[in-house]
């Protein structure tokens, strides 16, 4: 008998069989269905992910789909607990030393939306459910197993760190965007900043911009200078920094 609190769409989330069906294996599965979605994604971003693409590269009718995905908006949890994939192994941290477990378990998310782009441009439709995304939680949470937080503090800690790493994925793609259609490096597009600001910014309206756009920093990024990973690591640990606080308390 099936369990009443399990939805089918969360039957398919967790690839948990509906019942056991006579014949032939079915040639058309949720994962299926699932990677090539991904792989349109990965490759031409959300706006490529359609049934009637999914079905062609799958060489099905869109309409046979419904019975593996349920809707777009179930194929999008699908695509999104699939994407993140197994938590990869923290390497060479001790236990307990919460720190350098909880960075690399934002590192990890991190590398994780560079191999998928269109992933954090997925809406947010609640706390996690998939078996990926359980695992990816459960190991957060097992990085500050030996403080002394209490579990609302805990999932708070994960929830920060986890919406830091996807909000700045979101802005360095964007500015990549835009320095890509723009033709330009991130040292040309930060002194083309400059100059235009410094000619409309005046010092007596906001006299510390007005410093800063004079202190000469925009223009000593040299043209070989290529995006790096300095601002992100500063803004992990600006966070990092603060729940250190919470626990020393």
């Amino acid at each position: 008998m099936a369990d009443e609190n399990i939805s089918d769409e969360l039957a398919r989330l967790w690839r948990l069989r509906a019942g056991a069906r006579l014949g032939r294996p079915a040639g058309l599965d949720v994962d299926r269905v699932v990677r090539t979605a991904i792989d349109l994604a990965d490759l031409g971003g959300l706006p490529a992910v359609t049934l009637p693409k999914i079905a062609a590269a799958l060489g099905v009718t869109p309409m046979s789909l419904y019975r593996h995905i349920g809707s777009k908006d179930e194929l999008n949890v699908l695509m999104a607990d699939l994407a993140l994939g197994p938590f990869p192994d923290i390497p060479g941290v001790v236990p307990g030393d919460w720190r350098p477990a909880l960075s690399h378990w934002a590192r990890a998310q991190l590398a994780v939306h560079r191999r998928h782009p269109w992933l954090a441009q997925l809406p947010i439709v609640g706390p996690p459910r998939g078996p990926h995304a359980i695992a990816w939680m459960d190991v957060g949470l097992r990085t500050l197993r030996e403080t002394a937080l209490d579990w609302p503090a805990k999932i708070g800690v994960i929830t920060v760190v986890g919406g830091y790493v996807r909000q700045a994925f979101l802005t360095g793609r964007q500015l990549e965007v835009h320095r890509g259609a723009a033709d330009l490096n991130e040292s040309q597009a930060l002194r083309g900043y400059q100059r235009e600001l410094s000619a409309v910014v005046d010092e007596t309206r906001f006299p510390d911009v007005a410093a800063l756009l004079a202190s000469g920093l925009f223009e000593s990024i040299p043209d070989t200078a290529e995006p790096g990973d300095e601002d992100f690591d500063f803004g992990l640990d600006l966070i990092l920094d603060g729940v250190a606080g919470v626990i020393a308390g």
